[in-house]
């Protein structure tokens, strides 16, 4: 029905029922004269309303000015009185009642908004069918302050706040959406646009000159080929976007009218008005929303301020998320930049790392891994994290990591490569301090070192998949123990055999609000447990873990896998100090190295293999003011090696020279090149390691 149906319907009457009519309508006439009331009768069944003159006069409206059809009403009465005054007579014709009252508002040629009344009697035939409606209608303005009106006064006030509220309540939805895509499903979830008693919803983005689509509902809402359209289509959404008003569309026939490319397509959906409201941040156009209505006809001015009020409380949330997602771009992109472009591959181990950043928008951590190769097999992993959340601690990170591995790679022992950092940091300028976690292992012998600096422990997977806590010693944060003087870091050794996987992580993977520390390292230990086999799998699965209970802080984390078949294993070692000017630790170290090598089945270069460790440690002692420290080991792998280790505290290196003939120095490196299958030189802190290898045969 339409804003007619609140003024009348007429029921067919019997020859009796008409007298009583013109009776009535004669005393209305009388009677309306003096108080602005007027009569009308419906017919229902041709669908035309007769109105006297009294009656146009209370719709204020010339006589040329209705032509019997109530459609003509449509223009006087506001569309929500109208679909309330509908709801009211439809009621009462389908529940049989004999007749029905309302109040609704009439707006007047000049543009204000006036109370009145109608009540009609409903005339039905002998089945009981509704065939006519007469009626009276009336100006009720001065009875507004009357009680008997008050709850009609009160329905549409209450009617005005719930639309109100939905604009509050979406606002305060809207407040918390980050990202464009949590405005779209704030929209589509809280119900306000239901509660505006929209039935589609559109959202497009103003992207290089073009709208771009990027939300309709529901699904099929939108015309094909209008995905991307420019901003001089004949389309409502351009014209928005070009015009930086709103549009609101009262009718279908007004659509078709205004266009008439778009009406063929849209018409399906069973549209009687839309709205599109230009989304402006900045006084310029970022985008714009359409509201398709199914049961609506109009919109009052009322209506459109809350549809205007809701579509800037949109564009607000939209500039927000659209800030967010650049700045959270830049912050990601500039963590990326300090941390490793690549993981090196490093022989005898697997690896994986993962960096998550935190769901905190704009804000960038200082967490950290890296993976530091080191001569001899070795290789350093570090995880580390700076306090503080914003550009400044992931600077501090990018300049700590860069100089704890540039300590690791010159040959300090772990304790010495965490203390140099922590002087560095100390001396920086900045009040971050830093806690960290640096591995050093030997992927031949399975040998790791740990030394902690207020971090988190690491954890160890076994083979059978059973997973525990590693405690290591540690020492004050980095920046703080160098405050304070406490740079003591102890180490803590571990055995790592081949398959077994060590995890180190920073807080991220484990804190949780309201969750004591030692829980959460518990509940990791068990997704650890429970994770699946490969590394790379159960990286992404923690990673995941962190996501579906909503953690808001960074995440760093490195998985370690000593490899089995294949890799080089120490099946023995020894080691010897020798002391200056101790004649008989030298010949004790000589009698090792021949004793050794005999034993591991190196008899036939064990000449070689003692001449060679002979003239290092001679080198050794003879260049340097301390001790050289010798070590043997045997390295089997896809070939069985004997390797030698000569440790001194001079950073000279040796170099390889000619002798001259009556020279009697010169001789030891050539010796070495010519009887080792290989060779080289490390540096070991504040001195240095010759090594060679001698490729020797299994014994039987």
């Amino acid at each position: 029905m339409d804003a007619g149906a609140g003024v009348g319907h007429g029921p067919e009457a019997s020859p009796a029922g008409d007298s009583q009519d013109d009776h009535a309508r004669g005393f209305l006439e009388a009677y309306g004269r003096g108080l602005r009331m007027g009569s009308f009768e419906w017919d229902l069944e041709s669908g035309l309303m007769q109105m006297d003159a009294q009656a146009r006069d209370v719709f204020d409206l010339h006589p040329d000015e209705y032509d019997d059809h109530p459609e003509t009403l449509a223009s006087r009465v506001p569309p929500h009185d109208a679909q309330r005054l509908d709801a009211v007579v439809s009621q009462a014709l389908k529940n049989g009642s004999e007749n029905y009252g309302a109040y609704f508002r009439i707006r007047t040629r000049d543009g204000l908004l006036r109370w009145t009344h109608t009540r009609g009697y409903i005339r039905r035939d002998a089945d009981g069918r509704p065939r006519r409606i007469v009626g009276i209608v009336r100006d009720a303005t001065e009875e507004l302050e009357d009680a008997t009106v008050q709850h009609e006064r009160e329905a549409y006030s209450a009617a005005r706040r719930r639309e109100t509220s939905v604009v509050q309540s979406t606002t305060a939805a809207l407040a918390h959406a980050r990202t464009v895509r949590d405005v779209i499903e704030v929209l589509r979830e809280s119900h306000g646009i239901e509660r505006l008693g929209a039935s589609n919803f559109l959202m497009g983005l103003v992207r290089a000159g073009r709208i771009h689509l990027v939300a309709e509902g529901p699904s099929g809402s939108f015309v094909p080929g209008t995905q991307v359209t420019r901003l001089d289509d004949p389309y409502p959404m351009s014209e928005v976007v070009r015009s930086l008003k709103p549009r609101f569309v009262d009718s279908p026939e007004d659509f078709a009218r205004s266009y008439p490319q778009l009406w063929p397509h849209v018409s399906h959906l069973g549209i009687q008005s839309a709205a599109y409201l230009p989304l402006i941040a900045q006084a310029r156009p970022i985008g714009v929303v359409g509201l398709l209505y199914h049961d609506r006809k109009g919109f009052d001015e009322t209506e459109r301020n809350v549809l205007i009020a809701l579509g800037s409380s949109i564009a607000q949330s939209l500039q927000r998320a659209m800030l967010y997602e650049q700045e959270k771009d830049l912050a990601q992109g500039l963590q990326q930049a300090m941390l490793p472009r690549s993981i090196p591959n490093v022989p005898g181990a697997d690896l994986a790392v993962r960096y998550r950043s935190a769901s905190l928008g704009r804000d960038i951590g200082g967490d950290w891994y890296d993976v530091i190769p080191l001569p001899g097999g070795r290789v350093g992993a570090v995880i580390g994290d700076v306090q503080g959340h914003d550009t400044h601690a992931a600077a501090v990170m990018g300049q700590l990591r860069i100089v704890l591995r540039a300590y690791a790679a010159e040959g300090h022992t772990p304790a010495t490569v965490m203390a140099r950092a922590s002087v560095f940091l100390h001396e920086l300028d900045t009040e971050r301090f830093a806690t960290c976690l640096y591995a050093e292992a030997d992927l031949s012998t399975g040998v790791v070192q740990f030394v902690r600096a207020g971090h988190l422990d690491p954890l160890l997977r076994l083979t059978d998949g059973t997973c525990r806590r590693l405690p290591v010693d540690g020492g004050l944060p980095l920046g703080l123990s160098a405050m304070f003087g406490r740079l003591e870091y102890p180490v803590t050794t571990v055995d790592l055999d081949p398959g077994q996987t060590l995890l180190l992580c920073t807080d991220g993977l484990v804190e949780e609000p309201g969750i004591d520390l030692d829980d959460g390292m518990r509940t990791l230990t068990e997704l650890v447990r429970s994770g699946p086999a490969d590394i790379d799998q159960l990286a992404d699965r923690l990673c995941t873990s962190v996501d579906e209970r909503g953690g808001e802080d960074d995440v760093a984390l490195l998985l370690l896998r000593r490899r089995g078949a294949g890799t080089p294993q120490s099946r023995g070692r020894l080691t010897e100090h020798v002391p200056p000017g101790d004649p008989a630790a030298l010949r004790a170290a000589r009698h090792m190295i021949r004793a050794a090598v005999r034993a591991w089945g190196g008899r036939d270069r064990a000449d070689e293999i003692e001449l060679v460790a002979d003239e290092l440690i001679t080198n050794a002692l003879m260049h340097t003011d301390g001790p050289a420290v010798v070590t043997l080991r045997v390295l089997t792998g896809p070939d069985r090696r004997l390797r030698v280790d000569v440790e001194d505290t001079s950073s000279a290196l040796p170099r390889r020279r000619e002798a001259g003939d009556d020279g009697v120095s010169g001789r030891g490196l050539l010796l070495v090149d010519r009887l080792a299958d290989v060779w080289g030189v490390e540096a070991r802190g504040g001195g240095k390691c010759v090594w060679c290898e001698f490729l020797t045969p299994a014994r039987a």
